[in-house]
């Protein structure tokens, strides 16, 4: 019932709650992109003697509803830490004159003299919870970037550059990047395994490929869609970052904010239905959905993928359904089904054949239940 959390931080829960709904609403409009028909862009073969090049000829344009979206979710995901910070000072020093209240704010200081400045910056005027010393500005030195070798890279300090950007500049930049690629005949055994690609944004006229005249070889390409880092010219994948700051916020600043122990279990849930007004605001935080939805994100394009690979599998086997009827069978799968059905697949670089055997079992099972689901619709027909 997470009884570490107090009465007067129970409205933090809602502004996260709020805040994993908007990263949901990105991630409904990335997938309806990332999953067109057409893909996110063209490619075209170029000669370049004695070479063919593989040049990029178009690039979709990603929905303008994606940077504004991403830009409300951090924006939120700020004011959890900020609105929570207020909380806990107010429930200490009780209501604040405008002055002291002005004070009130999560500093992101890379060096640690830049935090004592904004420490001694609440001497005069600052509410007493917040003078140099204290309790609560302990545990806001622990939330700081300066903590870690590497401080720009701090989700308080990620956070804090996203958001000030899109205050004050423009709303979250993103583009089309190529995650990963290999040659279709050098699969490797991970996508992970692969060599990290440069984080640049995919332009028209870029080279993806270069192979000598006459030669095919056919890629893997695995593009995603990327967030600039403000001051940077770092592009990481947008719901990777939005996931990344969002965790830590969830579990760890606002915790030890609240707390200033190690983060206490159970964890504030992702979301919880904050369209409906409750009676019980605790029981319902608690009974909230654990699943960030950056993950439900993952699992719905890994689940999109799979069926593609699993109609071209089954259709190639004999006495399948067509087509059409494979992809009605796997449609009605969860997206959860179907990635569990595609784990009893074994990846072989050897071509075992007991894996190969064991592979053939597992379609010609997946094979049975399509051809029974089709049999059944065309009976209630």
């Amino acid at each position: 019932m997470h009884h570490w959390l107090p009465d007067h931080q129970l409205g933090v829960a809602g502004t996260l709650s709020h805040a994993d709904e908007l990263i949901g609403q990105v991630a409904d409009v990335l997938f309806a992109y990332q999953t067109r028909p057409d893909g996110t862009f063209e490619l075209e073969e170029q000669p370049a003697f004695p070479n063919t090049r593989t040049v990029v000829t178009h690039v979709v344009p990603i929905p303008r509803k994606v940077p504004l979206l991403v830009a409300d979710a951090l924006v939120a995901l700020r004011a959890a830490l900020e609105h929570a910070l207020f909380a806990e000072v107010e429930f200490r020093d009780g209501a604040l004159d405008e002055k002291a209240a002005r004070l009130v704010e999560i500093p992101a200081s890379r060096k640690t003299e830049d935090f004592e400045s904004w420490a001694k910056g609440r001497v005069k005027n600052g509410p007493a919870s917040l003078l140099p010393g204290t309790e609560l500005v302990k545990r806001i030195e622990g939330l700081q970037p300066f903590n870690r070798k590497d401080a720009e890279n701090h989700p308080l300090a990620r956070l804090v550059l996203h958001t000030n950007h899109a205050k004050h500049r423009t709303p979250a930049v993103t583009a089309v990047r190529i995650a990963a690629m290999y040659k279709e005949d050098q699969m490797p055994r991970s996508v992970r395994s692969l060599p990290a690609r440069p984080e640049v944004p995919l332009r028209v006229g870029d080279v993806i490929a270069e192979t000598p005249f006459g030669t095919r070889v056919p890629v893997a390409l695995f593009p995603t869609i990327g967030i600039n880092r403000p001051e940077t010219n770092r592009w990481p994948v947008l719901m990777q970052e939005l996931e990344e700051i969002s965790h830590w916020v969830r579990t760890q600043a606002v915790p030890r904010l609240v707390t200033g122990t190690e983060p206490p279990r159970p964890e504030l849930p992702t979301r919880y239905d904050i369209a409906v007004g409750h009676g019980d605001e605790r029981r319902a935080i608690s009974a909230g959905s654990t699943t960030p939805a950056a993950d439900r994100h993952k699992q719905r394009l890994g689940a999109a993928a799979v069926r593609i690979d699993m109609v071209d599998m089954l259709r190639q086997m004999d006495g399948s359904p067509n087509v059409e009827q494979i992809s009605a069978w796997l449609d009605h799968l969860t997206d959860e089904e179907v990635l569990e059905r595609m784990s009893r697949l074994q990846m072989t670089h050897t071509y075992d054949p007991d894996i190969v055997l064991r592979n053939f079992e597992v379609l010609k099972a997946m094979q049975d239940d399509a051809v029974a689901f089709g049999a059944e619709a065309a009976a209630s027909d």
